[in-house]
């Protein structure tokens, strides 16, 4: 058929328009060949006549089909041109958010400028096996189809990456790169993946920049290979890099930056560590602000700088050398901010001490003077001799920046050897990816030397590509073996030899560099006079002497030949490098080495990479001429050379492209501008692969499909058995061209529009067809409605008439009865109306005047209302004044009391202040005041004693004056009868007067004694007094903190309470996901487990390969079978150093959950500490302000100083109780090394709780003893010393009358004076006394601290040790520090050996608890140790052979003694009896060797459980613990082997879950708990075990279930996972309701398999048999309902992912069919009675993406029933499905994008995952619910066919 008979009225063709670039429009009638125009309607309904070319005469392209548009592959339209191109890559992007469509073998990649979740790890596992053409377009399908070719082919594979700067090229690479590292992995332990991830970072900060298209510009190209092992895993990397723009270094255009690394530095300028680099802002450097742009918006160039410089750590280079480079870039910075001074013109200067000069030497490390002198001159050899040569400023600035350009560019070439290094593999290198992030083809309006050598390079891999696609297209034609003709194809080998062939536009260049007065101009005449007029290629611009045109593939491109000679040159003098390689800085010099001695990655190496921009200095004169030969490469020279060789490489690999797309020049999200993609579309050759694919057969069908899809284009006739012969008989007569289609081996080729003519034709045929359809089925219905009506009507008609007659007769009849009651009616009609009209003019006016009155009432209300409401307001109003006056003459008030009272307060305070002390006083005071109290009584006693003796005395005094008087009278009248004793009368009145003199001093001193009495007296009265009020608020203070503890406790109570139901609530939550955590654990040790073993096999083989004969016993043989053992930790002590590197390496996985769970211990220790640390520091302040307060009361009594000793004791015991405390928790942590041991609720933490608690009470009993006989003792001494002290003055006094001479009297005053000396040295004593307590308390205090900081070190070393080493550590520390203490108090009650026996005693007794309590725990902690080893033995297993090599030290020594039980001879007891030496043979018949297919069939489910557990039994019975233990551990490992021998057999492990779990069942049922043995019955409860507790092997028998259990899931996941996606979505379960789009089955690649064609009853019939195994095996119910939950998500996850990621099942009937397919599902469900297993609603996801493609979709009342009704989808999968929705046929519409926002803005609100993809990996945590059996043992039979004749029923 001819194309032109295609334009017929109502098609739609594209037409040219200068803004969109295309325009759609619609034929308003059909062509006609001689037709010169086309009349068109363009889309917004104006009329156009489009005149054809008169030339040409081509007529515009058509359009193709609604149903094609937005398709994954451009070379599946129907039409294939550039129009189609564009509206397709349109929709995609702008409609459906699709920024990835295939054309052919390259991937488009359309730039979003925003993030997009499609690059998760849930995605790259989605892709990861996929074919390339199965999946939706991605980087991810390009990466998994290079890998999987890398895999199957062996060959070396490339994934070129290009486009503009701004398109995507950087983020594409960066995608591939994690794909590769995030699927293989590394084959090494360095997380080599990781590093080639970050090396990310480091090149972008250094190799990136800002410019007007891009925020991150790459400013260099990139090969980055990928290296993999023989298992293609990921081992290194390696860099290559090509043409740096150095230029940028030194200018920068407006709105552009510097590269980012120089933005960080300055952004991190005030780190200390970067404080001697003297940065500043980026706008104080010269090299930084001349784009005027230095911030990106949403950038953080510290936050950057962070991360480089952790990618740098990562990558191996040390803070040294980080340094080091920002040291060179910051003297970068400086060297741009040097200015120059012109003295002339032919000279410039630096002006004296210029500081960025003086910065940028130090930094360097060279001589000021050196650099300054050569930035200013240069020196110019001849033959002769030298000369140094001032230069012009303008060459100094320019000598300036070629001078930072080398620098930089040097750095940059050491950084990617470091990175090289770091990325580089000892391992052989087996195969490699390559990433090729190379620049795109480059137009600006004024284009450079970079443009020139970009579009150069363009140019090769442009070449490279049209031959790749090329040979695909020849390798397609000749594999189905249609005769190949020559495609003609643009080739741009002409352009590349005008570049590159000699006397080319590089040879010219290098030749004219060469030259001594070379310039520009004169190169530009030379390639005037060369190649103009002569390739048609180059032109020469009409207004312009000094530019060129080069005609590229791509476009025609002008480049200005100014600055192309000093670009290629890279000039660089000498002079300055050789101070830069003087330098004192290392690392300065090695970035000039040469080349053999390089460090920089550029070096030649064996790869081929060769340095680019490289310009190395001017030889010496020592060096070689070769070197100098090396030195003279251009640029060019080296780029060219560079080229060739990564040509070579790409070459040598299969490549896969990425055509990176800038959509708009803005950077706006989700903007698409036809002309710049247009552009770009022509430049990076994807309309070159769509000219290509078009112009030979596009369109490819299977022989297959075709006759599917065209099938009714034929005739009955014309259907024969054979498909191929049948397609092209129907060919022949459809497509009269036999030029339009080829036939293949296995498919149909068509041309272009072929397929829309075959379309066209079927679509025809569908009509006619309708058509003809409609109008049978019309005719038909019409003529039996006619036939109906007809019979109807004359059976109507008869009675009608006759009807019609009886009504007329009837109607004569009543027509005068008619008459009158037509009178009455209506005269009752209109009274009637009269009489409503008349009510209702009443009522009217009635509601009237009620409203009216009723309004008049409200308003008065109102009023009424309104004036009581005014006077209350006023009166509130006037109160409130009335309030707020008071209240502010009460606060007056107030605060002038208060002010009083403060007075009096400080007052009170100030005589009050030694109360405050005992107000903190808290036990003992009130014993204290009646202490004092009876003291005060005490000392009332004496006084009144005193006074009584005092009285005592003046009466004694007045009788001897008396006597006196008597005497003297006497004497008198004897004195007239003895005249003889005169004399001694005189001198007798003499003595008298003298002891009258005396008697007065005495009454004198008795009244200063009186007065010190009554002052005593007084103080005494005072202070009881004080004593009382201090009690009295004691008293209140007591009872107030009484109240104040009994409501905190209440507050605390219910807060506990409602806290304790949240908390049950949480642990109800979290208990699901703690047994998932716990099961992935598992899962995960598995998997180390049998890599494990895998290793040992494989090491082992090494060692048999490399040493023959020589047998190694691994270091795992003498511990093996101990794992299981109940042997106390003393006989484990011989196996300690093998067991010690096992565990070592065995408890891997283990590990990080015990050291969670120890870290929260001791961080609940570490709160608990700091409270006592607190508590101490309290304490402490309270003891100093205590001094303090005695300090200024220097004449407290002595009972308060011993009473304030009595409390520093008290404190020192509550320090000690405090420090024992903390150590017995440090030490009880140290103990456990097990994480049960340190959880709440364990018994090992509630003994510890309980030895707390215990000593807790015992002190606090102590130290109530203490203090109750301590106030004994100061109550004693306070009775003793007044009489010892105060009362001998008194005394003295009494005999004072009693005195007769005068030297008695002095000797009592002297006495008076000792007693006074005495008091005074006891107030001294007890003051130094109570100094020395204070100190020796703060010494102690000091002493603690130190003991807590070293409990805390010695937790953290002992939590860095394995457990075996904690408990040995701790135990040495602990003897450490009992002997120390030991020996201080040996010390410290040397003087006393009663205090040192005592405190001996009390050791010993602590001692003695301490072991008691040791004992105690033994058994729970060797409990504990065993479940560890349990726990820890899961990763090396031993042969069979090796369980009996049981360790000496594990047997225990008591002979075996059978116990006697009773029982009747042939009463058997559910016992197996066997020998020791035949336990080999029964496990390898029961377990090794048993085929689980003839048990399940002949035998009773779970008899191997029942038999092992009888032999259990039997081994219990006879109370032999070495059997128990060694028949487990076989019975476990054998599981284990057979698992990992038959592991993808499904009936192996289910027939070994199912056993595993009736075992486990049956220690339970036996065990003896209570609670276990409800179901029982008595004879199975006479069948307990009875020696020993197996509760530890029913753990490890618990997670070997979940290990098998999980090992199911993923066989009937391996098993399913190939049947879901073709059973469930491709295969068409109902025939004829999905269509088949036609896409002409495009296939890219050749890696896609033909595999069997699965359907819906495949995956029923494969579920059947899951459940019909299980079932025969025996397992529990409950476990078939969790493993058929698991089999339906596994089913509805993998479909719904599929679906997710697929357009083309995106449409109304996949949504039909997928509804029906779940209906099956369902219904096998209520078959086998399991829809109470939860399946059903893992299907809820599927189900409700198969009611979103089968609802309407446009409406707000549609959004809103899509939103209630998807709610176990998220709002990501919606909005997925809705940008998949994809048209099959005509009838269908697609979703607009409105109602795709619309969808958005309801569903914002919606907290979910942003997970796109389910987790089809994930399995749902296992339970094993209590299960008992009623068979009764002793009734088992073991059959002939298990070979079990060894062993005998008991």
């Amino acid at each position: 058929m001819a194309a032109s008979e295609l334009y017929t009225k109502f098609a739609r063709v594209w037409i040219p328009d200068p803004e969109e670039v295309w325009r759609s429009a619609e034929l308003l009638r059909d062509y006609k060949p001689g037709d010169k125009t086309l009349l068109l309607r363009l889309e917004e309904g104006k009329d156009l006549e489009y005149r054809l070319d008169p030339k040409t005469k081509e007529l515009p392209h058509l359009r193709n089909p609604d149903i094609l548009v937005g398709e994954n592959d451009l070379t599946a339209l129907s039409y294939l041109h550039e129009p189609a191109v564009l509206h397709n890559l349109r929709v995609r992007f702008i409609d459906s958010k699709l920024i990835y469509t295939y054309c052919g073998i390259v991937l488009v990649a359309i730039n979003p400028y925003e993030q997009l979740p499609i690059y998760g790890e849930d995605i790259i596992n989605a892709y990861s096996g996929q074919n390339m053409g199965d999946m939706d377009p991605h980087i991810f399908a390009v990466a998994e189809e290079a890998y999987k070719q890398m895999a199957r082919d062996e060959r070396n594979q490339s994934i070129i990456v290009s486009g503009e700067s701004g398109a995507g090229k950087t983020v594409s690479a960066k995608y591939a790169m994690r794909y590769f590292a995030t699927v293989s992995g590394s084959a090494s332990e360095a997380n080599v993946e990781e590093k080639v991830l970050a090396s990310n970072p480091i090149m972008e900060s250094i190799g990136n920049a800002k410019t007007t298209r891009n925020d991150n510009s790459s400013r260099f190209g990139k090969y980055i290979e990928i290296g993999f092992d023989k298992r293609y895993r990921i081992i290194g990397a390696n860099m290559r890099t090509y043409l740096l723009e150095k230029s940028r270094v030194v200018f920068q255009a407006e709105e552009e930056r510097n590269y980012h690394i120089f933005y960080q530095l300055c952004a991190s300028a005030k780190l200390p560590e970067f404080k001697m680099l003297q940065l500043g802002a980026a706008d104080s450097f010269h090299y930084t602000k001349q784009g005027g742009s230095p911030v990106i918006e949403g950038v953080d160039d510290a936050r950057e700088m962070a991360h480089t410089r952790q990618a740098c750590t990562l990558l191996g280079i040390s803070e040294s050398y980080q340094m080091g480079i920002f040291r060179i870039l910051a003297g970068i910075l400086h060297l741009g901010n040097v200015g120059f001074v012109s003295r002339d013109s032919d000279s410039c200067t630096i002006p004296p001490k210029h500081e960025p000069l003086s910065v940028f030497c130090d930094l360097m490390g060279v001589e000021y003077e050196e650099m300054c002198h050569w930035l200013c001159h240069r020196k110019l050899a001849t033959a002769t001799e030298t000369y140094i040569k001032p230069i012009s400023k303008l060459q100094a600035t320019n000598a300036r920046d070629a001078l930072a350009k080398h620098i930089y560019a040097k750095l940059f070439g050491w950084i990617v050897g470091h990175v090289n290094q770091a990325l580089h593999s000892a391992v052989k290198q087996h195969s490699f990816i390559g990433v090729l992030d190379i620049y795109g083809f480059e137009t600006f309006e004024i284009n450079s030397f970079e443009q020139f050598c970009i579009n150069y390079a363009n140019e090769k891999l442009q070449q490279q590509f049209n031959m790749h696609v090329f040979k695909l297209e020849q390798e397609e034609y000749m594999k189905e073996q249609i005769p190949w003709t020559l495609i003609d194809f643009y080739d741009n080998q002409p352009c590349i030899n005008l570049i590159e062939s000699k006397l080319g536009i590089l040879d010219l260049l290098d030749e004219e560099c060469k030259m001594p007065k070379g310039t520009d101009d004169t190169w530009a005449q030379k390639l005037y006079n060369t190649h103009l007029n002569k390739c048609a290629l180059f032109e020469k611009p009409r207004l312009s002497n000094k530019a060129f045109i080069i005609q590229h593939f791509a476009d025609k491109v002008e480049y200005q030949c100014e600055g192309f000679l000093e670009k290629n040159k890279d000039t660089v003098f000498e002079e300055q490098i050789q101070v830069l390689k003087s330098s004192k800085f290392k690392m300065l010099p090695e970035l000039f080495q040469d080349d053999e001695k390089a460090i920089s990655p550029t070096s030649a190496t064996p790869s081929g990479r060769t340095p680019l921009s490289r310009v190395p200095s001017k030889p010496t004169k020592g060096r070689p001429g070769q070197l100098t030969k090396e030195h003279k490469k251009t640029v060019g020279h080296q780029f060219r050379n560079s080229l060739h060789l990564l040509m070579e490489t790409l070459n040598a690999t299969t490549p896969h492209y990425v055509r990176c797309i800038k959509p708009n020049d803005f950077k706006f999200p989700f903007t698409f501008d036809e002309k710049r993609a247009v552009q770009q579309l022509r430049a990076c050759g994807v309309l070159e692969t769509i000219r290509i694919s078009a112009a030979g057969f596009p369109s490819r069908w299977t022989y297959q499909e075709f006759f599917s899809r065209y099938r009714v284009l034929m005739k009955q006739k014309d259907v024969l058995g054979d498909r191929k012969q049948t397609c092209k008989k129907v060919l022949e007569k459809l497509i009269l061209d036999k030029d339009k289609y080829q036939f293949g081996k296995t498919k149909i080729f068509f041309r272009a529009g072929q397929v829309a003519y075959l379309e066209k034709l079927r679509a025809d045929k569908l009509r006619a067809a309708c058509i003809r359809i409609q109008k049978t089925i019309r005719g038909w219905l019409l003529r039996k409605k006619f036939l109906r009506m007809r019979r109807a009507a004359v059976t109507m008609q008869r009675f009608v008439r006759g009807y019609q007659a009886r009504c007329y007769a009837k109607f004569l009849r009543r027509t005068k009865a008619a008459t009158v009651i037509q009178k009455y009616w209506r005269m009752y009609v209109v009274r009637r109306r009269y009489k409503t009209r008349r009510a209702a003019t009443i009522v009217l006016q009635a509601c009237l005047r009620g409203y009216l009155a009723r309004n008049r009432y409200h308003k008065m209300l109102r009023e009424h209302k309104a004036v009581i409401i005014q006077k209350w307001v006023r009166g509130w109003l006037a109160r409130t004044h009335y309030r707020r006056c008071l209240q502010a003459i009460v606060y007056l008030q107030c605060c002038f009391r208060r002010m009083m009272a403060k007075r009096e307060l400080k007052k009170l305070k100030i005589e009050a202040r030694s109360v405050e002390r005992y107000k903190k006083l808290h036990i003992g005071m009130e014993n204290k005041i009646m202490q004092l109290q009876r003291k005060v009584d005490e000392q009332n006693k004496d006084y009144k004693c005193l006074m009584e003796k005092l009285t005592s005395l003046e009466g004694t005094y007045n009788s001897e004056t008396e006597k006196l008087r008597s005497d003297l009278e006497r004497l008198q009248l004897s004195e007239e009868e003895a005249k003889v004793a005169t004399g001694r009368v005189l001198s007798l009145q003499e003595e008298l007067a003298r002891l009258q003199k005396d008697l007065e001093q005495t009454q004198s001193e008795k009244k200063s004694i009186e007065e010190r009495a009554d002052r005593y007296k007084q103080e005494t009265e005072q202070l009881v007094s004080n004593l009382k009020e201090e009690n009295t608020l004691l008293k209140q203070e007591k009872e107030s903190l009484n109240h104040f503890i009994m409501e905190q406790a209440k507050e605390i109570t219910e807060t506990m309470e409602k806290k304790l139901v949240e908390e049950t609530k949480q642990l109800e939550l979290d208990l699901n996901d703690e047994r998932l955590r716990y099961q992935n654990l598992l899962n995960e040790f598995s998997r180390l487990e049998e890599r494990y073993d895998d290793l040992r096999e494989e090491m082992a083989l090494m060692a048999t390969v490399s040493k023959p004969g020589h047998k190694r016993t691994d270091s795992t043989h003498s511990s093996n079978e101990s794992e299981y053992t109940f042997s106390s930790e003393i006989a484990e002590t011989e196996d300690v150093p093998s067991r010690a590197e096992e565990l070592s390496e065995k408890k891997v996985p283990l590990d990080m959950s015990l050291f969670l769970k120890l870290q929260k211990r001791v961080t609940e220790l570490e709160q608990e500490k700091q409270v006592m640390q607190d508590e101490l520091d309290r304490k402490e302040e309270q003891m100093l302000r205590s001094k303090a307060k005695e300090e200024e009361r220097p004449q407290i009594r002595g009972a308060e100083l011993e009473y304030e000793s009595l409390k520093r004791q008290e404190l020192e015991s509550e320090n000690k109780k405090l420090k024992n405390e903390l150590n017995e928790l440090r030490k009880s942590l140290s103990e456990k090394s097990a994480p049960e041991v340190t959880a709440p609720g364990a018994p090992a933490y509630r003994v510890l709780m309980e030895q707390l608690t215990s000593v807790s009470e015992e002190l606090d009993v102590r130290k109530e003893e203490v203090l109750i006989l301590r106030s004994q003792l100061v109550s004693q001494k306070e009775a003793v010393q007044p009489k010892n002290t105060m009362t001998d003055a008194t005394i003295l006094l009494e005999d004072v009358q009693k005195m007769k001479d005068k030297g008695e009297i002095a000797q009592a005053y002297i006495g008076l004076k000792e007693t006074n000396r005495l008091l005074e040295s006891q107030l001294q004593s007890q003051k130094r006394s109570h100094e020395n307590e204070a100190e020796a308390l703060r010494g102690e205090i000091q002493s603690l601290k130190e003991e807590n900081n070293r409990q805390q070190q010695l937790l953290a070393q002992n939590l860095q040790l394995p457990p075996e080493a904690r408990i040995e550590a701790s135990l040495q520390h602990e003897i450490t520090r009992l002997t120390n203490e030991n020996l201080y108090f040996e010390e410290l009650y040397a003087d006393d050996p009663k205090k040192y026996q005592s405190y001996r005693i009390s050791l010993y007794r602590r001692m003695i608890d301490l072991m008691e309590q040791l004992e105690k725990q033994d058994k729970t902690v060797r409990k504990l140790k065993k479940q560890l080893k349990v726990f820890a033995k899961k990763i090396g297993e031993l042969e069979v052979g090796q369980m009996e090599n049981i360790s000496p030290g594990q047997i225990i020594d008591e002979p075996i003694r059978p116990v006697n039980i009773p029982r009747k001879e042939k009463d058997f007891q559910g016992m197996l009896e066997y020998k020791k030496e035949d336990e080999q043979k029964l496990v390898k018949n029961l377990i090794l060797e048993l085929k689980p297919r003839g048990v399940a069939v002949n035998l009773i489910p779970g008899l191997p459980a029942y038999i092992l557990f009888m032999c259990v039994r039997h081994a219990d019975y006879l109370n032999d613990d070495q059997k128990v233990r060694s028949l487990l551990t076989s019975t476990i490992n054998s599981i284990k082997k057979v698992l990992k021998k038959r592991g993808d057999d499904f009936e192996t492990v289910s027939f070994w879950l199912s056993n595993t779990c009736r075992f486990l069942h049956c220690l339970k049922q036996y065990s003896g708990e209570e609670g276990f043995m409800k179901h029982n019955t008595a004879r199975q409860n006479e069948h307990c075990l009875t020696n020993f507790d197996l509760a530890e092997y029913r753990q490890v028998l618990s997670d070997l279930a979940i290990q098998i259990y999980q090992q199911l899931v993923r066989v009937l996941e391996n098993i399913l996972q190939p049947m879901i996606v073709s059973g469930m979505l491709e295969h068409e379960t109902i025939q004829g309701v999905s269509g088949v789009k036609p896409t002409g089955l495009r296939k890219r690649t050749s890696s896609i398999a033909d595999e069997g064609t699965y359907t819906l009853d495949s995956i029923l019939r494969q579920l059947n048999s899951f459940h019909s195994v299980m079932c025969q095996h025996g397992m529990d119910p409950e476990l078939i309902k969790q493993v058929v939950k698991q089999m339906f998500y596994i089913v509805g996850a993998v479909t719904l992912n599929n679906l997710l990621l697929r357009k083309d099942m995106c449409s109304w009937s996949k949504g039909m069919q997928i509804r029906y397919n779940v209906s099956q599902l369902e219904e096998w469900l209520r078959d086998k009675n399991l829809m109470n297993s939860g399946a059903k609603e893992t299907l809820e996801p599927l189900i409700q993406a198969a009611q979103l493609l089968q609802v309407k979709k446009k409406t707000d009342d549609d959004a809103e029933a899509i939103c209630s009704m998807c709610n176990a989808l998220t709002t990501a999968q919606i909005v997925k499905v809705l940008n998949l929705y994809t048209p099959v046929n005509e009838f269908e519409e697609r979703v607009s994008v409105a109602f795709i926002r619309t969808i958005q803005m309801r569903l914002r609100d919606r907290k979910d995952s942003p997970q796109l993809l389910m987790d089809a990996k994930h399995i749902f945590p296992v339970t094993f619910p209590f299960n008992p059996s009623s068979l009764a043992l002793e009734t088992i039979q073991i059959p002939a066919s298990l070979g079990l004749g060894f062993i005998s029923r008991v």
